[in-house]
């Protein structure tokens, strides 16, 4: 076969030596039989397989400098959802990533298949020469592997089938437990997600005995164990998901958080941070510049002279926010450009339709306060008086445009009155910035301890264990310096239909642009509202949908055949 499954033929020997200390360099897998011949060869292809998560490799012909395995799937898994917002059409394939617009041929589509089945190949050789039992460091690694082998199938059922609550018996993706290429057909979801859990129960079985091999950029027991509250939770086995996030936390989760004023480790200190359970570590010669995950959140210039610059914080992720301003998950990771201070002054913004089915802003910086105390300004020759309205507990702002009452958003943080692209306020995030002072350099957490802590809390809710869930969502809402939920400040007062929503919106918040939120929506059979303001369709996306996930790349299905509908 060739181009997807051509490395089932690839047998290379690795070419870098790695220590616990070092970083992971590039090299393919070896053989079964070399790897038998030389037991301490799995040390190389191991951290091999690792560097595969970030390299950008040669493909179709080419190496592409944006072709990189956590750039797709943090994009791919993010910009479905509603936390963020494009300014602008791009050439970028993300763009139809976030439009729900992308074909078979797109090379971010092709690049995530083939370079999530390579690392599921270099896995599969190593599991398969590494003999248990023979050393408590060889079992380990082999630990290492079999999660690799897990996280990769999870991330590619998680973005080519439809979500598991949808349905067990949809098409997923070609499961690949053995380096036997020779059969190539899509296994259901649910077949899939078993193999997920027997692989990362068995990581975790072997690498108990043993200690991660160096920095959090290596796998570990925890983050095996992890994973699987990932898993489960995704599975509807809530009962499983209590269990270990129980035994893995103990007595005192909070321990395991880093503190809310050092909330930017999780950005510029991935590897060392006490809070990452695994990351695709980097270092200062792979910041990839432009091509970085980074470069289209965040430019410290707010030029998009270091960085792109073109995707922002989406209205209702910042409305959330916003609701306690002194959020210090917000203070860490909200970077805006052109701050003037002047308080007299505000920029105020509205969407309006584009006239091609997706939303702009209309944008003024003259909003000054009126002898009512009112945010006013002329905009076209009309004049505007921004109105308040308490809704569910919080101020919302209002105008009337064109004769309908018309959400608009006068930020708090908003006293600039430069900074602004294509009608949209330059609202960056840098929550992939700052690792060795380089603003598109990090190492992209995969899974962190506060996950957990949600996880657990999910699980609880959806259990009926209100005060339990409540316990973990608090523990997230006091590190991040905001009012705890209790007796005197009650989720019931604030919009919240049910406790699972109180869950949500704190895991939105937490894990915002980390590639949790379109799951977390979709999963729980929730609507995807997108009507805020970005070049996407202004719609409400049913968890049934079928554009939900991404097409199967046509490099695959030329060749072996097999069905690309969702079902």
């Amino acid at each position: 076969m060739k181009k997807i499954f051509n490395i089932c033929a690839l047998a290379v020997v690795a070419l870098a030596m790695v220590s616990c200390e070092m970083e992971h360099f590039r090299s393919d897998t070896m053989t079964s039989s070399q790897l038998a011949a030389d037991p301490g060869a799995a040390v190389y292809t191991t951290d091999g397989n690792y560097s595969l998560f970030k390299d950008v490799l040669l493909y179709n012909g080419s190496e592409y400098s944006a072709n990189t395995y956590v750039r797709h799937y943090l994009q791919m898994t993010e910009f479905r959802g509603d936390n963020m917002t494009l300014s602008g059409r791009t050439t970028d394939p993300l763009y139809q990533a976030y439009a729900y617009s992308d074909d078979a041929t797109l090379s971010n589509n092709a690049y995530m298949w083939y370079i999530a089945y390579k690392i599921i190949y270099g896995a599969n050789s190593n599991i398969n020469a590494i003999v248990t039992g023979a050393s408590t460091e060889s079992d380990h690694m082999k630990g290492e592997n079999l999660f690799m082998r897990a996280i990769a199938h999870l991330h590619l059922v998680t973005i080519y089938a439809m979500p598991y609550s949808q349905g067990r018996d949809n098409l997923g993706i070609v499961l690949r437990t053995s380096t036997d290429c020779s059969v190539t057909e899509r296994a259901t979801v649910g077949e899939v997600y078993d193999q997920i859990v027997l692989d990362l129960e068995e990581a975790a079985a072997l690498m108990k005995g043993g200690s991660r091999r160096g920095h959090a950029g290596y796998i570990s027991y925890e983050a095996a164990m992890a994973l699987l509250t990932r898993v489960h939770l995704y599975m509807g086995n809530n009962d499983k998901v209590v269990e270990i996030a129980d035994q893995l936390l103990g007595a005192a989760p909070s321990s395991k958080l880093e503190s809310g004023d050092t909330l930017t480790n999780l950005a510029t200190a991935a590897t060392t941070s006490k809070e990452t359970l695994w990351c695709v570590a980097h270092t200062a010669v792979e910041t990839a510049e432009r091509s970085s995950i980074a470069s289209m959140y965040y430019s410290p210039d707010g030029t998009g002279g270091t960085g792109w610059c073109e995707i922002y914080w989406s209205d209702p992720l910042m409305e959330l926010f916003l609701r306690h301003p002194e959020d210090k998950r917000f203070a860490a990771f909200f970077k805006q450009f052109a701050t003037t201070g002047d308080e007299t002054q505000r920029l105020v913004h509205w969407p309006y339709d584009q006239g091609e089915n997706w939303r702009t802003n209309n944008v003024t910086n003259t909003a000054k306060l009126n002898a009512d105390g009112k945010w006013a300004f002329t905009f076209q020759g009309k004049q505007y008086v921004v109105e308040e309205e308490l809704v569910d507990g919080y101020t919302q702002t209002f105008i009337q445009y064109e004769g309908q009452k018309t959400r608009c958003y006068v930020r708090p943080h908003a006293d600039m009155i430069t900074g602004v692209r294509t009608g949209f306020p330059l609202y960056m995030m840098s929550k992939f910035s700052g690792q060795d002072g380089d603003s598109n350099l990090c190492s992209p957490i995969m899974i962190r301890w506060a996950e957990v802590i949600l996880n657990r809390a999910e699980a609880n809710a959806k259990l009926g264990a209100d005060a339990k869930a409540l316990a973990d969502v608090n523990i997230i809402r006091e590190r991040a310096g905001i009012p705890a939920w209790n007796d005197s400040y009650k989720w019931s007062e604030h919009g919240y239909k049910d406790l699972l929503s109180v869950v949500l919106d704190e895991r939105r918040m937490e894990l915002c642009f980390e590639g949790h939120r379109t799951q977390d929506v979709y999963r729980n059979g929730l609507k995807m509202d997108r009507q805020f303001a970005g070049v996407h369709t202004w719609e409400i996306i049913d968890p049934s949908d079928t554009r939900i996930p991404f097409k199967i790349p046509a490099d695959e299905y030329l060749v072996s055949g097999i069905p690309t509908s969702a079902k």
